[in-house]
């Protein structure tokens, strides 16, 4: 059982039937007023997003979840194909479970996948990836006098903003969570 005083970002909860991940949250004491905790939540099953106030009496369930190492294999359509190394059985994950980490998920490279009642529903990136850029525009000399940036496509059809420098064929190390470029990769 999770208290409401334990709430803290990230924290998975169950909340009216179905598994919650809080995203923000907020104790809130005022003067004369009982003591509550406002907390904003994702519902893990629909991507529905709710914003509650809890006393902190109230208590929680922790929802049966297991995150399980998972093969990234292929995407067909709007789904992408994970498969379990232990098992060996696959999962598809429909693209508006993934959202803007389908960007980052390369074939054949191991990832943990976050499992509730053996459906697949999210996956953990790691903080930053290294992606090979595919198209970028030929730096003109004569434009470096700041910090200018170009736009890069890289190989999973994610664009971003590089330095000038960064050419086709460079490998560049990309924060997975800002999706902004860090640095030249070896």
């Amino acid at each position: 059982m999770l208290s409401s005083n334990d709430l803290r970002k990230g924290v998975r909860l169950m909340f009216e039937g179905a598994p919650q991940v809080v995203l923000d949250y907020m104790h809130v004491k005022m003067g004369r007023g009982r003591p509550h905790v406002k907390v904003k939540m994702k519902n893990l099953i629909t991507g529905n997003i709710v914003e509650k106030s809890f006393l902190t009496t109230e208590s929680f369930d922790e929802p049966d979840m297991q995150l399980r190492t998972m093969q990234y294999l292929y995407n067909q359509g709007e789904e992408y194909y994970f498969m379990d190394l232990q098992t060996y059985d696959q999962f598809p994950m429909p693209d508006e479970l993934l959202g803007d980490f389908k960007w980052y998920l390369m074939e054949n490279a191991e990832y943990t996948v976050l499992l509730y009642e053996g459906r697949p529903l999210s996956v953990e990136l790691p903080a930053s990836v290294v992606l090979t850029v595919t198209e970028a525009e030929p730096a003109v000399k004569g434009d470096s006098v700041s910090n200018i940036m170009k736009p890069a496509t890289l190989e999973t059809g994610l664009q971003i903003r590089v330095p000038l420098f960064v050419k086709e064929g460079d490998k560049i190390r990309i924060d997975t969570r800002t999706g902004e470029y860090i640095e030249r990769a070896n």
